[in-house]
This record gives C-alpha cells, structure tokens and sequence, in this order.
C-alpha cells in the first residue's frame, strides 16, 4: 500500500468527525502511515456540520435522531448533556432530570456536542503522535491532481496553497447560491436566518415550501414559533397566533400529497449493513453478467425478512401478499402507501400519533419499517451492481417512499404541526410544483400546481425550496481542476437494453465507446471512495465521502449513520492494506469483506 503521508480533510463536520474517530481507533497500525493531518474548515467554528451550526440553524429546529441511533464516539450523547450546567441546558430547552437516551433533541445541542467530540479526537490524535492542525474560516477553492509527483494541491480562499500525499473530501450539503430575495425566492432552507423577521416582525402573508419533509418543518417551526406561542396541554398542544399575524399561514407543497411517517421504537437502533444477508449470500445473486437486478433483491432478501417482520407487527393481511411471488417491490411500495393515505393527510396523522406514541413510549417496535431501512441500507452499499434500468426505477418509485416512510418525524415535531393544522396556519397542498420565476405582483415568486384536475398558479411573496439535497452535477463540482482535467467524472450505470437508453431525455444519457450510459447523478467513486477519473482508473490520492457528490451511487447515505459506516469503510480500506501488506484494492467483492466491521 501506498503511504497516507501528509492527509489533509475538507470539511469538518459529522462526516469528517467519524473519519478521525476511526481513524483514532485505527492509530496503533495507522501510526507509521500518516505523518500529519491537516482539516480546513470554511467557517470560524470547526466539529459542527452544516445542519448543527449555530451559524446555519436555529434554536427552534430539532434534530430527528436520539443518543441511542448516534454511531460510536468517544462519549454518549446523553452522557455527555448531563455533564452540561442547567444554564447551558435550558438554551437548549433541556431538563436535566429528563435527558434521555431515545428522546430527540434540537440541533443547536447536537452541534456542540459534535464540537466536543471533534476536539477530543484531535486531542486523541495528536497524544497518540499525529500533528494535527485545523484551520477556520478557510475555505478549499480548488484541488489540483499531481499524477506524476503522486501528489495533491490544494488552494484555499486566504490565497495559500499546500501539498499533500492523500486528500478526504468531506465537504457535506452543498447548496447552489440561487436565492432570488427581492422576489421572495430561496433556494435552499440554509442559512434559515436569512429569511426570518426581525424581532418584532411578522411575515403577514402565506408562506410556501417546495417539499413538505424534514427540511419543510424546519422552516414550519422557525416561522410558527415566531409568531405565535406553543402550548402544551392536557389533550397534547395549543398554538396562539400573536396579534398582527391573521393572514400568516404556511403551505407545504407535496407531490404527493403525502405527510412524513412518525418516529417509532427500534429493536436494533443502529443499521446493520448485512443483518439480514451474508455477504457472500449477496454477491450470489448476481446475474452471469454481473448484476444484481432490483425484483431478485427484492424477492430474494427483502420478501422473506419483510414477511418475518410482518408477522411480529401482525400484519397478517401484508403477510399474504407479501408471501405471493408475483407481489413484486412496485406492488410492495404501492400497498404500504395506500396503508397511509388519507383524504386528509393531517387527520392520518392525527390517527397515527397514538401508535406512534405508544410504540417509542412503550418500546413497541415497528419491525417492517426497522427491516426495511436495513434492507436498503444495505442495498445502497452495493448499488453499483445495479443496471440502469433499476437505478431509474429506485429512484422514481422507492426513494420518495423510502424519505416518506424511514426519514420519520420525531413525536414532538408532530404535536407541533397538529397545533397549526389545529388553527388552520398549516396546510398541504398536493401536485407537482414547477417554479415560474418573478409574479406578476412585485416582490413575488410564481409557482405553477398541476395535479390529476390541471393545473393552477399561485403567487408567494415567500417561497422556500425545502426539496432536499440532490446529487451535484459535473458541471458544479466545486473544485473545478479535478472536473476540467478529468480526475473525476460523471457516474454512470450501463443500460441491459439499449432500446431502453433510447427512451430517457438526452441530457441523462451519456456515450461511452458507442454504448449509451445513464447519468445517476454526482461524480463516479469506487467500493473504497476513491474518485474515478475520465479514464476509469481509481485515484488512490483522493477519496470523498461527501454525500451530495457520491448519492448517485450510494442513493440512501442520508444520516449519521451513513456518515459514519462511509468514513469507517476508507480506514478500514487502509488498514486491510497494511494489514496484507499488499496493494489497495478497489473491486466492490474485497472491499466489502470489511462491512462487517462497521
């Protein structure tokens, strides 16, 4: 294996945090590897991650994940919030006497405890003979590749540049500047300061979301709680609007139609990569052609651990269809949907709150939803398996279900959005939104609704774009001399049939030697991370983790949990080289020996 050397990180947040904590537990065969470390962090704080920020989010926003589904760190994070002062906590919105491990708390409070651990770990390091230096309010501008010194440049925005062996990239959400204020357009919910009112303001007027997820509720609490009071009561919440806010109300916009699942019990809180498959097991399943087809994962790992689930929720109705063959993943994804549709989707959640309720409350787990999110966690780490034709069909089928059904609101989130739906501030709106651009009145942005009755438009003189993280384009990768000189490239999935390539727009295709590809969006990485370049060869010097530039191939990264089994898959990659003392392996059938170590 090549030596490590001088590495530097870029970024420093949850991603860059697990890294150094494998890392740490990686020292005694890592030592003589790394000489040094250098991690460049764009803002003035180091450890806290873009949704953890103080920076970036707000004391209203809640993070939607207890101390028990956290990864490993040094510390617990319930352990470690019952260190803190009550000064400290009641920022926070903490009762000591009611820290718990499976309650959800908010971000602001993550975030520092991120910060903590982030220096713990450099402190680690650097006691164990690793010079480590972090620099804030520095920002990577560009890297440039080195083929021939076997060497990595990187430029930062203070004008220095550095030299380094190996580069992580760990950048985190990447979120396009396209914020239009002066037409009340943005983009992105981040930084949520930059549309809040001043104290003593009120957005008198409708608010619209793109999206009616996680993110949309973000901006739901902000908003509502600055102008109105929540309450909690004997029956569950009360929200009183504050005088001078009648016309304000907010208008979640969803496809649709569908509000998030809520938060449930788990038996295993922490996902299992290969918990209901071996690994070898897996791997049999690709076709003679190499393959794994999405209906034969389906069939012959999700439908029998699913069944098994079903049954302990007693379910038996699922159970029946779920046993037939002929019941495939569309059928799968298109019952459970119906299952939590409603004519009025804040009524359905009124209906569910109650088993939600008594399931975290009462440790009665929801085994199908548990089952299925290691299902596809599992998938995800091998997704390069997957023809085109699948990649097309999980992405317009099973991801919306999947960030409906897994990416569940935590109990007190629900309560809260109740509380407005209860006072008619809070409504949803289904249909496909297309964003027009400036209205017709000034200071507006105009959006156009279509739905199975035509379509309508609406004009907002605020409307926020909450439809979450995407994968980046070639085009925008930020470091442009690893994009224009072809150390990276686009990601891409071969077609089994070509007819097929035939029938998807142009700009997601691509031609390689004559053959059509699919563009599956980010940048092309190997089984270890490693980017790969125009010429299809793994650069051992660059790896990125990041999620926006990877979700391509890794279509379901999201979360702590990702962050950390993606960093712990580059370390454990490393230490499998020194270890056999042999070269670093990029094929996905040896890389994945290591999964049973996350």
């Amino acid at each position: 294996m090549r030596k490590i050397g001088k590495l530097t990180v870029i970024g420093s947040g949850p991603s860059a945090l697990y890294f150094l904590n494998h890392l740490s537990e990686g020292i005694p065969d890592l030592r003589d590897s790394i000489d040094s470390i250098v991690i460049f962090e764009k803002t003035a704080l180091a450890g806290y991650g873009m949704p953890y920020h103080p920076e970036t989010t707000d004391r209203y926003n809640r993070a939607n994940i207890s101390s028990e589904e956290l990864p490993h760190l040094p510390e617990k994070f319930a352990s470690w919030l019952q260190k803190r002062d009550r000064e400290e906590l009641a920022r926070w919105g903490i009762e000591k006497e009611e820290i718990s491990e499976s309650e959800v708390y908010g971000r602001l409070a993550l975030g520092e405890y991120f910060h903590n651990q982030f220096e713990v770990l450099v402190t680690r390091l650097q006691e164990a003979g690793i010079p480590v230096d972090v620099f804030t309010s520095c920002a990577v501008k560009d890297i440039e590749d080195d083929p021939e010194k076997d060497r990595i440049r990187i430029f930062t925005d203070t004008g220095t540049s550095q030299d380094f062996d190996t580069v992580v990239i760990a950048t985190g959400h990447f979120w396009q500047a396209h914020d239009k204020p002066s037409e009340g357009f943005y983009s992105s919910p981040w930084p949520i300061f930059k549309f809040l009112p001043n104290d003593g303001e009120f957005l008198n007027h409708s608010v619209g979301t793109l999206g009616a997820s996680l993110s949309a509720f973000d901006v739901i609490s902000s908003l509502a709680n600055r102008h109105g009071l929540f309450e909690e009561t004997n029956v569950g919440m009360s929200y009183q609007p504050y005088d001078g806010t009648e016309n304000f109300e907010l208008v979640m916009h969803s496809s649709e139609g569908w509000l998030p699942h809520l938060q449930w019990d788990q038996v295993q809180p922490l996902r299992k990569i290969y918990r209901h498959i071996s690994r070898e097991k897996l791997l049999s399943l690709r076709e003679k052609n190499g393959y794994l087809r999405l209906e034969n994962y389906f069939d012959q790992v999700c439908r029998p651990a699913l069944r098994e689930a079903f049954l302990k929720d007693e379910l038996h109705q699922v159970v029946k269809l779920i046993s037939d063959p002929s019941y495939g993943i569309e059928e799968f994804v298109e019952e459970m949907t119906e299952r939590h549709q409603y004519a009025d989707p804040f009524e359905g959640m009124r209906q569910e709150f109650g088993k939600a309720r008594d399931s975290v409350e009462n440790h009665h787990p929801i085994h199908w939803k548990e089952t299925l999110d290691d299902l596809m966690y599992c998938l995800n780490y091998h997704a390069e398996l997957l023809p085109a034709e699948d990649h097309m069909l999980f992405k317009k089928i099973v991801s919306p279900f999947l960030m409906n059904v897994i990416a569940a609101m935590p109990l007190q989130s629900a309560k809260m959005l109740l509380a407005l739906h209860e006072v008619q501030k809070v409504r949803l709106v289904a249909g496909k939104v297309k964003i027009q651009g400036a209205g017709k009145e000034s200071g507006t942005t105009r959006v156009t609704v279509e739905d199975e009755h035509g379509s309508k438009e609406i004009e907002y003189r605020m409307f926020i774009d909450c439809s979450g993280q995407k994968p980046i384009e070639i085009e925008v990768f930020p470091f442009h001399s690893l994009a224009e000189n072809g150390s990276v490239r686009d990601a891409r999935a071969d077609f089994l049939d070509q007819k097929k390539a035939e029938e998807i727009d142009a700009d997601k295709r691509m031609s390689e030697e004559g053959v059509s590809k699919l563009r599956i969006g980010g940048i092309d990485i190997d089984a270890a991370y490693r980017v790969i370049s125009k010429d299809g060869l793994a650069n051992p010097r660059i790896h990125d983790l990041s999620f926006p530039h990877t979700s391509g191939l890794r279509p379901y990264s999201y979360g702590l949990q990702a962050c950390s089994a993606t960093a712990g898959i580059v370390v454990n990659h490393w230490l499998e080289a020194i270890k056999t003392h042999g070269p670093e392996n990029s094929n996905l059938t040896e890389v994945s020996k290591n999964y049973h170590d996350l």
